[in-house]
C-alpha cells in the first residue's frame, strides 16, 4: 500500500511567512525610523534676517548638527510678524524631524499676547527640543541724540512727548517688548518703529533714521565697541559679562525692570519622540562643542541646552510672565 505524506500548501505557508514578516517589520519600525535618522539635509528655520541674534545663533548650532547627525543643515531665514511666518512654516510642515525651527521667548509668549490673530499656536503647534542660549538686551542710542544716561533718556522723553523712537526687531519681540517694559516703568511717550529684524532695525538706527533701541547684545556689540553706537544700560536682573560697565536699567534708575530672551529648537508637533530625542542629544552635544562655547560666549550668549521637557516648562513660566505685561501695556499688533 502506497505512503502518502501531509504536505503544507504552498499558499498557506507563503502567507504565514508573510504574517510573520509584517508583524515583525511593525515591532521593529520604530528602532528602524530612529536609527535612520536622519537620512536626508534638514532644513533650520529662523524667524528673523541674516545679520541678527536668532540668525546668529542659527548658523551656529547649524554647524554643531551638520557634523553630529552627518547631513547638512542649512538655516532658512523667513522673516516677518514678529517671527509668526517662520513659525507658520514649522507647524505646517511633515513632522519628521527634518524641518527644525529656532523659536524664542518672544515668539513662545509674547506673540500670543500681542498680536489678536495667530497664525499658529505656538504652545501647541510645535514641540520643544531643547532651548539654547540666553541673552540681555543692552539700550543703545545713535550718537545724535542727546542723552548719555537712562535718567537723561527719560527726562528728554517727558521734555518732549512722543518724540522718542525706538526701533525693534519686529512686533512682539524681546526688543520691542524691553522698550514697551520701559516706557511703561517711566510712564513716559515714546513712537514704537518695528522692522523684519534686528539687522534692518540696526542699519537704520546705525544712519539716524531712528534714535534708539533695547537690541540683543551679540548683534550691538559691535557697534558699541566702534563708537558708532551709545550704550547705556543693560536689561537683565545682574549686569552683564560681556559688558560690566554698564549698569542694569534697573540700576539705572528704574526699579523692577528686567527683561531678557532665550532661542531654542522646536519642531512641528507629532513628531516622533525617537526623532525629537535624538535632536535633543546631538543639539545639546553641540552647546559643549568648545567652538560653539566660544563663539556664542565672546558675543554675550549664556549657554543652556536643556531637554524637551525643561524647555516645555519654560515656555510655561514666559507665557505667565509676559501675558501680564503685554497686556498692561496696551501693546497690540496686526
Amino acid at each position: 500500500m502506497a505512503s502518502f505524506k501531509l504536505r503544507p500548501s504552498f499558499s498557506w505557508v507563503s502567507t504565514l511567512a508573510f504574517s510573520l514578516g509584517v508583524a515583525s517589520t511593525l515591532l521593529t519600525a520604530p528602532a528602524a525610523l530612529a536609527q535612520a535618522f536622519p537620512n536626508k539635509p534638514i532644513r533650520l528655520v529662523c524667524p528673523f534676517p541674516p545679520g541678527g541674534a536668532v540668525d546668529i545663533a542659527s548658523r551656529a548650532i547649524a554647524q554643531e548638527l551638520s557634523k553630529n547627525l552627518g547631513q547638512p543643515v542649512t538655516v532658512d531665514n523667513k522673516p516677518g510678524a514678529g517671527g509668526n511666518i517662520g513659525g507658520t512654516d514649522v507647524a505646517r510642515s511633515n513632522p519628521d524631524g527634518y524641518t527644525l525651527f529656532m523659536t524664542t521667548s518672544g515668539i513662545q509668549a509674547i506673540n500670543p499676547a500681542l498680536y489678536a490673530k495667530m497664525p499658529f499656536d505656538p504652545n501647541k503647534d510645535l514641540t520643544p527640543v531643547s532651548a539654547l542660549v540666553s541673552l540681555n538686551n543692552v539700550l543703545v542710542l545713535h550718537p545724535s541724540v542727546k542723552a548719555n544716561s537712562v535718567a537723561e533718556v527719560i527726562a528728554l522723553a517727558k521734555a518732549q512727548p512722543g518724540a522718542i523712537n525706538y526701533a525693534s526687531s519686529g512686533s512682539g519681540t524681546s526688543i520691542h517688548m524691553s522698550g514697551e517694559m520701559f516706557r511703561s516703568l517711566t510712564n513716559i511717550s515714546m513712537t514704537h518703529i518695528p522692522y523684519k529684524g534686528s539687522a534692518p532695525a540696526l542699519n537704520d538706527l546705525l544712519g539716524g533714521q531712528v534714535m534708539m533701541m533695547f537690541d540683543n547684545i551679540p548683534s550691538a556689540i559691535p557697534h558699541i565697541k566702534s563708537g558708532k553706537l551709545r550704550a547705556l544700560a543693560t536689561t537683565g536682573a545682574k549686569r552683564d559679562p560681556l559688558l560690566p560697565d554698564l549698569p542694569t536699567v534697573a540700576e539705572a534708575g528704574v526699579p523692577g525692570y528686567e527683561s531678557g530672551v532665550w532661542f531654542g529648537l522646536a519642531v512641528a508637533a507629532n513628531t516622533p519622540r525617537d526623532v525629537v530625542m535624538k535632536l535633543n542629544a546631538e543639539a545639546v552635544k553641540g552647546t559643549k562643542s568648545p567652538e560653539f562655547i566660544k563663539r556664542m560666549t565672546d558675543l554675550g550668549y549664556i549657554i543652556m541646552g536643556t531637554s524637551p521637557e525643561t524647555m516645555a516648562e519654560m515656555n510655561k513660566a514666559e507665557v505667565q510672565r509676559w501675558g501680564p505685561i503685554v497686556k498692561a501695556s496696551g501693546a497690540k499688533a496686526d
